[in-house]
This record gives C-alpha cells, sequence and structure tokens, in this order.
C-alpha cells in the first residue's frame, strides 16, 4: 500500500486530464444536488467517454501501465485456460466470447493455443465497450498469423443464442458498487459531496429503496455476524446483473469468471471493517479513489456468493468454484512447464518464475478465484477436478 504523499507526481497532460475529469465530476454532483453515489462516481471516473479511465488513452496494463494481470504475467494462464475450454469447443463446435479482452494478451494465447491443440472456433468474439482499449487489442491481434487474425470479431454487446465457451478475467472486479455503511443508527449510504471544489465523503442516514432491497436480499448472510459499529462494505448490483445476462445469451457451452475475491461468509466478515475498496495507478496500490480520477483504476473484489446465484438463478449448472492455483494445476500447467528444456536457461528460469506469480499462495495463487457454469451438458474438466471451495 502506498501513501498517498508518496504517490508518482504527474506530468503537465496527466494533470490536465485529471483537472478536466474533476471539473466533469463536479458539476455531476452540483447537478444531483450536492451529493452523488459512490456507484455513480465510480461509473464515471471509470467510464464516462474521454474521461473516463477505461475511455482516455493512458496505458493500463503490463509494466509500463498501473497494474499487471496475469495473461500479462505468462502465456502459460492462456494456455490453461484454452486447455480447459478446448473439450466445450469440439463437442458444440461453438465459438470463443471474451469479455473485457485488456490488452488483447489473453485472446493471443488462447488462440494460439487452441490452434496447437486443433480445437480452433470458427470466431474468437471480443466484447470491448472502450474504443481505444478496441484499438489496443487490434494492433496486438493483428500480429497474430492471419488464419488466427481473421477469426477475431468485436462486438459492443452481448450476442443472442450464443453457443461455445465465455471468458471473462478480471472483468466484475471493476463494475462499480454500491457503499454501505453499518453503524448504531442502522444502514447508510456512502457517496461523495463537496466542501468547495474538493470531493468529500457524506453519508445518507437511510438507504433508497433500490438499494435497501438488495442489501435485504443478503442480510441475513452479511449482517448477521457484523456488530453495529462502524463497518463500511460494498455491494456491486451490476455483477450479478452482466453474470444474468451472460447466461441468458449462452444457449449451450461454459462461462469461465476468473477475478480476486471471496465467498459472502468471507467477504462480509466481521473483521473487514474497511471494506475492499482499492485504486491502482502506476503499480501503486492506494485507498483514496479522489487522487487522481480518470488516471487511476478503481475496484473492488468479487462476491462469488452472488455471482453463483445469478448463474444458478439464470437456468446454468456450477461446474466448479477454486484457486488460480488449483485451476491451473488440474489444467495441466506443470506439463506445459515440462515441455520446455530445462537446460535452456534463458527460457526456462522466466517461465518457473512467471508459474511462480500465478499460483504461489502470497502472488496470486489464492486470492484470485476462478468459477464455472455449463449449459446444454457442456463442462470444463480441469476445473470440476480441481479441489473445491465451499460457496
Amino acid at each position: 500500500m502506498t501513501p498517498a504523499a508518496s504517490m508518482p507526481t504527474l506530468g503537465a497532460d496527466s494533470l490536465a486530464h485529471v483537472q478536466r475529469c474533476r471539473a466533469m465530476l463536479q458539476g455531476e454532483i452540483r447537478t444531483n444536488g450536492g451529493w452523488l453515489s459512490f456507484s455513480r462516481f465510480m461509473e464515471l471516473v471509470l467510464y464516462a467517454p474521454g474521461l473516463g479511465y477505461y475511455a482516455a488513452g493512458a496505458r493500463k496494463f503490463g509494466a509500463a501501465g498501473d497494474f499487471v494481470t496475469a495473461p500479462e504475467i505468462s502465456s502459460l494462464f492462456g494456455a490453461c485456460v484454452a486447455r480447459s475450454i478446448a473439450e466445450t469447443l469440439l463437442q458444440t463446435g461453438g465459438n470463443v466470447l471474451e469479455l473485457g479482452p485488456g490488452s488483447g494478451k489473453l485472446a493471443a494465447d488462447i488462440l494460439t493455443a487452441l490452434d496447437d491443440a486443433g480445437a480452433l472456433p470458427g470466431k474468437y468474439f471480443l466484447l470491448e465497450v472502450s474504443a481505444d482499449l478496441r484499438e489496443r487489442q487490434q494492433q496486438r491481434l493483428a500480429e497474430l498469423p492471419a488464419h488466427l487474425f481473421e477469426r477475431c470479431e468485436w462486438l459492443g454487446s452481448l450476442p443472442s443464442a450464443f453457443v461455445g465457451a465465455v471468458v471473462a478475467n478480471e472483468v466484475l472486479d471493476v463494475l462499480p458498487v454500491i457503499l454501505v455503511r453499518y453503524g448504531p443508527n442502522g444502514l447508510g449510504e456512502r457517496g461523495v459531496s463537496l466542501q468547495g471544489d474538493t470531493f468529500v465523503w457524506h453519508d445518507m442516514p437511510t438507504l433508497s429503496s433500490d438499494v435497501q432491497a438488495m442489501v435485504d436480499t443478503a442480510n441475513r448472510d452479511v449482517f448477521a455476524n457484523v456488530p453495529p459499529t462502524d463497518y463500511l462494505t460494498e455491494f456491486a448490483p451490476q455483477v450479478p446483473a452482466l453474470v444474468t445476462a451472460v447466461a441468458d445469451c449462452l444457449q449451450q457451452g461454459v462461462m469461465v469468471w476468473i477475478d480476486y475475491g471471496f465467498r459472502r461468509a468471507e467477504y462480509y466478515h466481521p473483521t473487514r471493517t474497511t471494506g475492499t475498496l482499492m485504486c491502482h495507478y502506476r503499480h501503486h496500490a492506494h485507498t483514496d479513489p479522489f487522487l487522481y480520477p480518470g488516471l487511476q483504476d478503481i475496484t473492488a473484489h468479487v462476491d462469488f456468493s452472488a455471482v453463483a446465484a445469478a448463474a444458478i438463478g439464470a437456468g446454468a449448472e456450477l461446474i466448479g468454484y477454486t484457486t488460480q492455483a488449483n485451476f491451473l494445476l488440474a489444467a495441466g500447467v506443470t506439463d506445459l512447464l515440462a515441455g520446455h528444456d530445462p537446460r535452456d536457461a534463458a527460457r526456462y528460469l522466466p517461465l518457473t518464475n512467471q508459474l511462480q506469480r500465478l499460483v504461489s499462495p502470497a502472488e496470486m495463487g489464492e486470492l484470485f478465484k476462478v468459477i464455472g457454469f455449463a449449459k446444454g451438458g457442456a463442462g470444463v474438466a480441469a476445473l470440476a477436478s480441481a479441489r473445491q471451495l465451499p460457496l
């Protein structure tokens, strides 16, 4: 965790972008009577056209960006995902749909591995709403052999009656969250107000009817063991909404979600009194969403119990829920490593270091989870055979 005073200083262009984003947010707050839900604040700073973090042009992924995802760490990750969905593609003759493809690295690795396995889909659909990221993905995937790149097709919305495999890596954690405070006077919603032109937290003493209904749905599980002191947490209504929409569009096949988070009992644990909200800028993590609006990522951990309930409620069958480490091991990541000659130190040693980052409990292995669902008799053997976690 990096203290705000130790964060990197901004150059003139970056500072100007932050100032434009702040002005947009200030206008939104004033238009809404001086108070803005954090969910709306987060939506704007991440997705506002031309200003939001995912809508503007700054580099986000990899060593030169703000954070590193598993596909950026190693092609072993994408190869394991490909292994896990190859059976479904061969069984159904379906396609691949990747949600939020990021830099395009995962798509490139999956296509390459499926080609090697003789399981290429007719189409590899990439659902991307950011014009900037779509352009970056197209540039990267254009470097693939022509017979792979020609299978790539970009979408702006979910298809209907989809058959095949849906893959989503680190998509759910960037969906806007509602902040709920539980104190001696009950539940209230935390939002954003202004003191002059400065953003400040402002708690409403009650919840709106829609937020109250959402909290009531999970209230027994969430707050049963939480003392009514000063407890701050998040609810992400767009997570079950997206999972439901994807499950509804899946006619036959599987969907695999990979992200960091917990089951509900762990997420809303009595000791997790400040929630999971986190910001990322140039590989520095901190907890101040007001610091660099428009330049920094804002995330929250995923409630995988909510993911499971949404998918099952939409008619999908749970295949499995496990850690990223268990999933990769069950998918044969060590076999992939064994396919490289240990005597080729220049190639082999970096791969072993990459594998360590992917599976180590101190890195991504335990915090990141993999949850999968199926429709129409499909499955993911690597996920079903891995050691399961309770939901």
